[in-house]
């Protein structure tokens, strides 16, 4: 099936090859695998789900805690042609309601949840009416106990897991994640370590450095003065944000 994603990857996302770490996440998917998967953000991780998606017959869930987030992959995804769609709290009932009843006529590729979703009985029999193949977990470390952003509700995707007709495949993946919170993930998403890919945490467009004996205000406007053309307000709106700041 891996002969498919190439195609994918220009036609829909206008990229020619894949990044360091997607064709190796990609492969393991579609192989049958339950992987996770470390990379830096920015990295391309929703990627190593979106092609296996498209891919895949019927529709592939992607959980994931950020609603801002979420509906800008839609928004992008749709553009894109590619049917997508989200369910959270932003939506009203009737608007909830809708999208699931079109979801299980299988009306999308990718449905994205919010994780609080899966702790609702009626909705974890909506997701049972489903095709669902694949199950991606964004900002996976959430589910552990160890991890610096625990989510409770991340603790029910074991139990979405169990309770569909047919197992799907399940594609962990975060940014930032410590041995024992992987060992974590691995554990309660029934991941083979084996099926473990990690590229760093680093990004290496960023870059840090710290500057003593320096007049803090003075430094910030002198800095932002010489990147205005990056700035969204103008030099006077900063100046007095900045001078207001500083003395709080």
């Amino acid at each position: 099936m891996f002969e498919k994603a190439q195609p994918l990857l220009q036609s829909y996302f206008g990229y020619n090859s894949f990044r360091k770490g997607q064709e190796q996440a990609i492969r393991s998917v579609l192989t049958g695998n339950n992987t996770i998967c470390v990379m830096p953000t920015g990295g391309g991780k929703s990627i190593c789900y979106q092609i296996p998606a498209l891919i895949l017959p019927g529709t592939s869930i992607v959980i994931s805690p950020l609603i801002s987030l979420m509906k800008d992959q839609v928004d992008t995804l749709v553009q894109a042609g590619i049917p997508a769609t989200f369910i959270n709290s932003s939506l009203s009932f009737q608007e909830a309601f809708d999208r699931m009843q079109a979801a299980r006529q299988g009306a999308y590729k990718l449905l994205y949840i919010a994780p609080e979703r899966l702790e609702s009985r009626e909705f974890l029999e909506d997701l049972r009416q489903m095709d669902i193949p694949l199950v991606a977990v964004d900002e996976a470390h959430c589910i552990s106990q160890w991890g610096h952003d625990f989510r409770p509700s991340y603790r029910q995707i074991q139990r979405l897991i169990q309770g569909l007709p047919q197992t799907p495949k399940v594609l962990a993946l975060t940014a930032t994640a410590t041995p024992r919170v992987r060992e974590d993930i691995c554990s309660l998403l029934k991941i083979d370590e084996r099926n473990m890919i990690i590229t760093g945490f680093e990004r290496e467009n960023l870059s840090f450095s710290v500057i003593k004996g320096q007049d803090r205000l003075k430094f910030l406007l002198g800095y932002l003065k010489k990147n205005a053309k990056d700035q969204a307000l103008s030099m006077q709106q900063q100046e007095k944000m900045l001078t207001s700041f500083m003395k709080d």
